[in-house]
């Protein structure tokens, strides 16, 4: 029982995530949401947490939080029309079936690789 709501709420977050990626997208979409997106998306991957994850349930718990209400929070900033019609377009990519994600994974993997080189080197 716990199982299954668990998992009908990673399903909503990830529909949230598509609806974030899309409203990111959109030229209409404020700056300081694109801005507040990128720094939720390089807290997510990044390998700095605010409670180190080898502290037993708090280290891991803090990313399961910290993520999904941050994406809540984007998404009820969002201008309304912004909202919906990235609603319209996430649910239409998921109904094709189409990876919306490769593209801006791969950005942001290499942003982290280059700043990780860049600190060794200096």
């Amino acid at each position: 029982m716990l199982f299954g709501r668990l998992r009908r709420w990673a399903t909503l977050i990830k529909k949230d995530i598509f609806v974030l990626w899309f409203a990111f997208r959109d030229p209409r979409t404020p700056w300081w949401i694109k801005l507040a997106t990128v720094g939720l998306a390089g807290y997510g991957i990044s390998p700095v947490d605010m409670i180190p994850d080898v502290i037993p349930v708090m280290g891991l718990l803090d990313d399961a939080v910290i993520i999904p209400f941050g994406v809540m929070a984007l998404l009820r900033l969002l201008p309304r029309q912004i909202r919906i019609s990235s609603t319209e377009r996430a649910e239409a990519q998921r109904v094709r079936g189409k990876k919306a994600f490769g593209w801006g994974v791969l950005l942001v993997v290499l942003l982290w690789l280059a700043v990780v080189i860049y600190l060794v080197k200096h």
